[in-house]
């Protein structure tokens, strides 16, 4: 069984300005004439962590690290009234070319997970001839039905007692409708307090029910959970700035890649029908089934996979 590679340190780390008044954080770390990889954080608003950076070989991986719009080391964050407006997925697909470009990179490897492979799939979409490969993991192509299946009710068939957790924040008399939109009224509305509470009740839906067997990691009850909560939901809003399907109807930009896909079976977050979806529309992408994991990335087996991939990867460069 494969596991992570050893922690290690940031090499550069940086503030690049991508315009509309914001501060991506990025950082670099393993070999700088290694093969280039860029991780892909989930959430959306979730960023990243130094862990991310342990699914590469470092002597063989340039590993490259950046926070999207308003969250982590990004500025200005959501805390700090970051402006939603000017948060699509169009401007992080634009976003990711300004930070490959900064970085001198021509061509470079997309790794990401959850939200992590929607924008990596979009992003390869829209820029197929500056990627090199594809790695994803728990897969969410950002369809209605998946939306309504993990937070609008479907899910709380499994998870009962945190679902009623998740509702609380929400008036009674809204529970019936889209409850999505009700929290968005709770976590853009004037009252902080609340859409702190909310927030918090959001993100401790997510992160209790990411793993297969029962998990520590609840959420900080912070400004990280008030970011990945709030930018999350805009997204989930506006549909993820996507067509219903969009990234399934887009495969043949990318059939051509070399790709991975890694899906726990018992994923409830993204469950895995979205993964059969992509790997019927590309079947020359190979799909790796962890019997005995769910959402989360840091699962035994989710890692074996993963790390499986990007050696693989790393060695077919060098041939």
């Amino acid at each position: 069984m494969r596991e992570l590679y050893p922690p290690l340190d940031a090499d550069e780390t940086g503030l690049l300005d991508v315009g509309d008044g914001q501060l991506i954080a990025w950082e670099t770390s393993g070999n700088p004439d290694g093969k280039p990889v860029v991780f892909v954080h989930g959430g959306p608003g979730g960023g990243t962590s130094p862990e991310q950076r342990r699914f590469f070989d470092p002597a063989r991986y340039r590993i490259v690290l950046f926070d999207q719009r308003g969250c982590g080391r990004s500025r200005p964050h959501i805390a700090d009234g970051a402006d939603l407006s000017v948060n699509t997925t169009a401007h992080l697909i634009a976003d990711m070319e300004k930070l490959r470009t900064r970085l001198g990179i021509d061509r470079w490897q997309v790794f990401g997970g959850s939200w992590g492979s929607t924008l990596g799939l979009a992003y390869a979409q829209a820029h197929p001839e500056r990627v090199t490969e594809l790695v994803l993991r728990g897969i969410f192509l950002l369809r209605r039905s998946e939306i309504d299946w993990y937070y609008n009710g479907g899910a709380a068939n499994l998870f009962p007692d945190r679902w009623e957790e998740y509702l609380a924040p929400i008036p009674e008399d809204e529970r019936d409708g889209d409850l999505v939109a009700a929290y968005h009224r709770l976590l853009t509305g004037d009252d902080r307090a609340l859409a702190q509470r909310a927030a918090s009740a959001w993100s401790r839906w997510e992160h209790t029910t990411s793993y297969l067997l029962p998990h520590a990691d609840s959420g900080d009850g912070g400004p990280a959970d008030l970011a990945f909560a709030t930018i999350e939901n805009h997204y989930f809003v506006h549909h993820g700035f996507l067509d219903d399907g969009q990234l399934l109807d887009g495969i043949g930009a990318v059939a051509h890649l070399p790709a991975v896909i890694v899906q726990g079976r018992y994923d409830v977050v993204c469950p895995m029908r979205s993964a059969w979806d992509l790997h019927r529309a590309w079947p020359t992408a190979e799909l790796h089934i962890v019997d005995d994991a769910g959402h989360a990335s840091f699962e035994p087996g989710i890692v074996h996979h993963l790390i499986e991939a990007t050696d693989r990867f790393a060695q077919e460069e060098h041939r």
